[in-house]
């Protein structure tokens, strides 16, 4: 059972450094792509809107144990998806007060570079 135990160690440390250099490597090839892909400009319109929020607890005064209790973390994240003409659906991350300034059933032009949302300029 000790040896288990002694081989279980490493193999999930070396798992888990594994998936820490394979999101950082995923996020920096996104950010590439994005840079290299080219500055559209559609006709579209805003179909949906959502957010997701998530909660951390951390403890207090740093000690792992609790002992001090925890506060809360919250972040929450804005997603819109746009409609173009052809049909197709695209749903872009954005800033929180893009979000608030976005509506569903919104008319425009949505200018993006990739995966990034870059600005929406409403028809009137």
């Amino acid at each position: 059972m000790f040896n288990l135990i002694e081989m279980l160690f490493p193999i999930m440390f070396i798992l888990i450094f594994i998936i820490i250099v394979f999101t950082f490597v995923k996020g920096i090839a996104t950010w590439f792509k994005n840079n290299n892909s080219p500055r559209l400009t559609v006709s579209a319109r805003i179909v949906a809107k959502r957010q997701n929020t998530t909660h951390n607890n951390q403890p207090n005064a740093g000690d792992i144990s609790g002992a001090h209790g925890f506060h809360t973390i919250s972040s929450t994240s804005y997603y819109v998806t746009f409609q173009v003409d052809s049909g197709d659906r695209m749903e872009l991350s954005v800033s929180g007060s893009e979000y608030g300034v976005l509506a569903e059933g919104d008319k425009g032009q949505l200018i993006f570079q990739g995966t990034r949302y870059l600005t929406f300029d409403r028809e009137n």
